[in-house]
């Protein structure tokens, strides 16, 4: 495994000093952990201290990877692919289609990705066999725990009766490693205090009565107009009420939390990170392990209970040593500990413009990976139409089925109609608005 040519695969020019000090300081016979705050690239770390256990002479399952979300499980799936070319990796959660991840999982693959309830489904039905799983990464771990996901860990970990190999990474520091890890002897490398990854953040408070709450954050969305923005809430039923609001107002949104189907919450995403959507309304779920690069401000519409999920929410923003900002929405009465009394206190006193909209929209594409389509084939297709130029199209994701691409969000409709019933590859698609 040669890092330069991974780094080239990854458009990577260097590892970073974390991931630097992972590789010095893995030591094979003793188990790992790895402290280091939120978008500083753990996946990256830890996959590559795979290569040096992966055998390519052995057709069992060598690696059990333990996550707390799905969007994470593919996240990762992506990277352990791009590093590991040739290996068989098998990613399976919670929402995807049971029978497809069992037709998979009948040629063991090298590395499973999963999540603890959807590896515990597995195990149980006998569509896995641990005999020669020699390494076990719990990723996020300090998550998993905080998602209720204790006793399947237990249960998955009590399994693997071969492990040699223990890795577990978190986001914040562990005053104690649970029992049941099997981690006793073990290397450490702690980033999760280094000054450079500490977010450069501004917080921010908004006052307003319970009743104003909703045009308070109708207001400072319009203040900061343009911005690609966070809004987080401790329960759905309030992402769906300011969803509500949003849509009287004709403003282009799109929400994630748990009770939507997976192919929504991956496709809000998708339309976040290609500048379709600027508005993501969340709970939770979204302040951890997603790739959503480049957001400018955090909007805390309510409150966590805790303050290592308001660092955590923070952390979407002011990624790797870049600035953010953070707003917080308050009642007069309300106060927390960990919030800086001092903190400056905005007056939404202006009447602001309805933001713009923004200014790409995304079409999906009948065709993908499985169909050999890849990101070329596409920008070649759509430059191939009547009056498309370069700077029209816009990020484009292909998935196994199908593909999607940014456009000038004006020339959305005309693309469709003249894209649909045209060939890829010799494959005919359809192609329509999301």
């Amino acid at each position: 495994m040669e890092l330069q040519h991974i780094l080239q695969r990854l458009q990577i020019s260097e590892l970073n000093e974390m991931q630097q000090a992972v590789l010095e300081h893995y030591d094979a016979s003793k188990d790992f952990i790895l402290h280091s705050p939120t978008g500083t690239g753990k996946t990256l770390a830890f996959t590559l201290l795979l290569g040096k256990h992966l055998s390519t002479e052995t057709h069992t399952t060598q690696v059990m990877l333990l996550v707390p979300t799905r969007e994470l499980a593919l996240q990762i799936e992506q990277v352990v692919k791009k590093v590991h070319q040739g290996i068989k990796v098998t990613c399976v959660y919670g929402g995807n289609d049971t029978k497809t991840e069992r037709n998979k999982l009948r040629e063991a693959p090298a590395i499973l990705i999963g999540t603890p309830g959807r590896v515990s489904y597995h195990l149980e039905r006998g569509h896995l066999d641990t005999a020669g799983v020699h390494t076990l990464v719990l990723d996020e771990f300090d998550k998993s725990l905080e998602f209720g996901f204790h006793g399947q860990m237990v249960s998955i970990i009590e399994q693997l009766r071969n492990l040699r190999h223990r890795v577990l990474t978190s986001a914040t520091k562990m005053e104690e490693i649970p029992a049941f890890t099997g981690i006793r002897d073990y290397v450490t490398v702690d980033f999760s205090s280094d000054g450079q990854s500490v977010p450069q953040l501004v917080i921010k408070k908004v006052i307003a009565a319970a009743q104003h709450k909703l045009k308070a954050l109708f207001s400072l969305l319009c203040m900061n107009a343009g911005k690609k923005t966070i809004i987080f809430c401790n329960h759905r039923d309030a992402v769906d009420h300011i969803s509500l609001l949003l849509e009287e107002r004709e403003v282009i949104h799109d929400l994630f939390h748990g009770g939507l189907e997976q192919s929504d919450r991956e496709l809000a995403l998708l339309k976040f990170r290609n500048n379709s959507n600027r508005i993501l309304i969340t709970t939770d779920l979204a302040a951890r392990g997603l790739d959503i690069p480049e957001v400018d401000t955090i909007i805390h519409y309510q409150l966590p209970y805790k303050e290592d999920a308001f660092i955590h929410r923070n952390g979407r923003t002011a990624r790797m040593q870049a600035k953010g900002e953070v707003f917080v929405i308050l009642k007069p009465e309300e106060l927390y500990p960990y919030m800086d009394a001092d903190s400056e206190i905005v007056d939404l006193d202006e009447t602001y413009p309805v933001p713009a909209n923004a200014p790409f929209a995304t079409l999906y594409i009948t065709g993908g990976k499985r169909d050999k389509i890849n990101k070329i084939d596409i920008v070649g297709f759509l430059l191939s139409l009547p009056d498309i130029q370069k700077d029209d199209i816009g990020l484009i994701e292909v998935k196994e089925k199908e593909s999607f691409v940014a456009v000038k969000r004006e020339l959305a409709v005309a693309i469709s109609k003249a894209a649909t019933n045209q060939k890829i590859k010799g494959t005919k698609v359809r192609v329509g608005r999301t």
